[in-house]
């Protein structure tokens, strides 16, 4: 029998101690008999001033996935998605993979994934979108391997934007208005779609609009991720407001 809040399924969601936007985005999204319960990995609001430091939070954030992961599967949800990003670009197609792998194996049941979920909206519009520009909160080591992963799928990465930011909790404090200038500055030289990675940016309304006034995708992580987990799991719902990818894919 299913819950009686969730009667079309539960959805467990990992997200960073320090992320205040996957929720509240998700949540917006939501149809329908869909509930979601979130575990949260454990990190520090650690200062992130260099390629080292980020690592050092990469770290963080890998030692705390599978604990948050085995929290969540206690309310034994019907699927999972992962509401952090950054690890599942690193090393490229293959890396993605494994970590795949890994999470079903100990889930037992699907994980969604941003990396994957990334991939398969450029591919929902079309064989046309060849050419890209990338916004991310990271460092360089990190914007490198979000190259790495694109190229891979055969995209090519034209402009990327790294705002760089000092903290996982100073990723969120990105404003729309800068968010919408790193928009447009990665929009040029014939882009054909821009894709925002790291799920602390709140950039979901601002592609919404964007895709207006560019008249092209404009997919925010979080969206692509949640659209994504919708339909690998079977909920075939459009979802208006949040852009063309939920609302026609």
């Amino acid at each position: 029998m299913p819950d009686s809040l969730g009667s079309r399924g539960k959805f467990g969601v990992l997200a960073p101690s320090t992320n205040t936007s996957v929720q509240p985005e998700f949540d917006a999204m939501r149809p329908w008999g869909i509930t979601h319960h979130h575990s949260r990995l454990v990190i520090p609001d650690s200062k992130v001033t260099d390629d080292a430091s980020f690592m050092a939070m990469m770290d963080n954030i890998r030692g705390a996935l599978f604990p948050a992961l085995e929290s969540v599967l206690t309310c034994d949800p019907d699927y999972v998605v992962l509401g952090m990003s950054s690890e599942t670009f690193w090393d490229g197609i293959e890396g993605s993979r494994q970590l795949q792998r890994k999470l079903e194996k100990v889930a037992k049941r699907g994980v969604a994934m941003g990396s994957d979920a990334c991939r398969a909206a450029l591919r929902a519009y079309g064989r046309d979108v060849k050419r890209v520009g990338v916004v991310t909160p990271y460092m360089p080591i990190g914007d490198r391997q979000v190259v790495r992963f694109f190229t891979e799928c055969g995209y090519k990465v034209v402009n990327l934007l790294g705002f760089k930011c000092a903290s996982p909790t100073a990723i969120a404090r990105v404003s729309k208005t800068e968010l919408r200038d790193a928009v447009n500055r990665v929009n040029r030289g014939s882009v054909d779609a821009i894709v925002q990675v790291g799920t602390n940016l709140a950039m979901a309304e601002v592609a919404a609009m964007a895709e207006f006034w560019l008249d092209k995708p404009v997919i925010a992580i979080n969206t692509a991720t949640y659209w994504y987990a919708l339909r690998q799991y079977g909920i075939k719902d459009k979802i208006q407001g949040w852009g063309s990818l939920l609302a026609e894919h």
